[in-house]
């Protein structure tokens, strides 16, 4: 899996650019955090004990499909 890279996540109006880094957030050795370029969107997932990605934290408001979005384009 990716370290740093760019991507993208399909806003309600149009698409948010951002960068998402590999780090580590509450336990989670292998968290990712997005971070929209200009900073109106903050997104951090995670996989769950059950291998299921999870948004440990973020922003608000927030669309489900947006921690289907990034997996996708992390793996």
């Amino acid at each position: 899996m990716k370290q740093q890279f760019d991507a993208i996540l399909t806003g309600s109006d149009s698409d948010v650019d951002g960068i998402v880094n590999q780090i580590n957030f509450d336990g989670f050795s292998s968290a990712y955090e997005f971070k929209s370029i200009d900073n109106s969107l903050h997104l951090v997932i995670a996989k769950d004990d059950d291998g299921k990605w999870v948004r440990l934290a973020g922003t608000e408001p927030y669309l489900g499909s947006w921690v289907d979005e990034l997996v996708q384009q992390i793996i």
